[in-house]
């Protein structure tokens, strides 16, 4: 059987959704290299200053091997941002977690991400609101 023609107003929303992904990940990696970090150290520096996470979760996150993640918690364990230590649950896995530093570094960074700032600005509340919903009910 035949797949259905996705309709033409379906085929707008999701090349909307692909350019507003590629202009978010442009800023974020333009962002992380003003904070001497890649896109991907920014993007787990990010994920660690919410809740420290064992290195599986992390690459389950990123859609990445855990190998990637280890070289990476490395790099931001070294400048200071990130310590890893045991689970207190289960203390034979280790968790990685923000520093101090690492809290503070995730915010200016958070902070400095202007991106669709001022455009979720100019939408009433009651429109960012609705946006929101949607998004949610899209990610299920």
């Amino acid at each position: 059987m035949a797949a259905e023609p996705t309709d033409p107003l379906t085929l707008e929303v999701v090349d909307l959704i692909a350019t507003i992904v590629v202009r978010y990940h442009e800023e974020y990696d333009a962002v992380a290299a003003g904070h001497q970090l890649t896109g991907a150290q920014a993007r787990v520096l990010g994920l660690l200053a919410r809740e420290p996470l064992p290195m599986r979760r992390i690459a389950e996150q990123l859609k990445c091997e855990p190998s990637n993640v280890t070289g990476i918690v490395d790099r931001l364990e070294v400048r200071g941002l990130v310590q890893r230590r045991p689970d207190p649950a289960d203390r034979r896995v280790k968790l990685a977690a923000a520093t101090p530093a690492g809290h503070a570094t995730a915010e200016r960074l958070r902070a400095s991400l202007g991106f669709a700032r001022e455009p979720l600005a100019a939408l009433s509340r009651e429109d960012r609101t609705t946006l929101r919903d949607l998004l949610r009910r899209m990610l299920g």
